[in-house]
């Protein structure tokens, strides 16, 4: 008689090595076929697969036999995807927004003295988002350290930053690039 997931994950859970290759074997093209048809990208697909399987081994022990294996290894599946894709655009916003600013900078006022950032637009900021966007751009400083000057968390500093280049970005001209 074959065991059900629930068992096999619950034998997994206790450190059953055997019990996790045959459900990994079992379900493995289920889980990637979700991950590849929602990522559209193979490689994407394999890294959020890999993060799945180290989340399932790091939570095994949390495992309860009552909930079916199947909607709950889906739910942790999209919650990795989920995960994986917050990142990517926390990355790809970081990096492409602060490149711009720079960009849009050196257009806007490519005479400005060293230590500003000489955008008109910056007026329609606070003085603590002005001064975090210098820091950041200009100076260069880690949030940690922004926070230290501002006086605040490094987790606010980053917020301060975040809500003066969204002001930015409504204010700066476009002049063809998307800021």
């Amino acid at each position: 008689m074959a065991l059900t997931d629930e068992d096999l994950m619950s034998a997994y859970a206790d450190g059953d090595l055997q019990a996790f290759e045959v459900l990994y074997h079992r379900h493995k093209g289920k889980i990637f076929g979700y991950l590849l048809a929602r990522l559209k990208n193979r490689d994407e697909a394999e890294e959020v697969f890999q993060q799945l399987f180290a989340r399932l081994h790091q939570g095994r022990a949390h495992y309860r036999p009552e909930i079916p294996f199947l909607p709950w290894i889906f739910t942790i599946s999209r919650n990795v995807m989920v995960d994986h894709l917050r990142k990517q655009q926390v990355y790809r916003h970081h990096v492409t927004t602060s490149e711009e600013l720079v960009a849009a900078a050196a257009d806007v006022r490519p005479h400005q003295p060293a230590g500003s950032l000489g955008l008109p637009e910056l007026a329609a900021l606070t003085a603590s988002q002005r001064k975090a966007l210098e820091l950041r751009f200009v100076e260069e400083l880690t949030f940690g350290e922004i926070a230290d000057q501002l006086q605040t968390s490094a987790v606010n500093a980053r917020q301060i930053l975040s809500r003066g280049m969204r002001r930015l970005r409504q204010t700066i001209p476009a002049k063809g690039r998307k800021i």
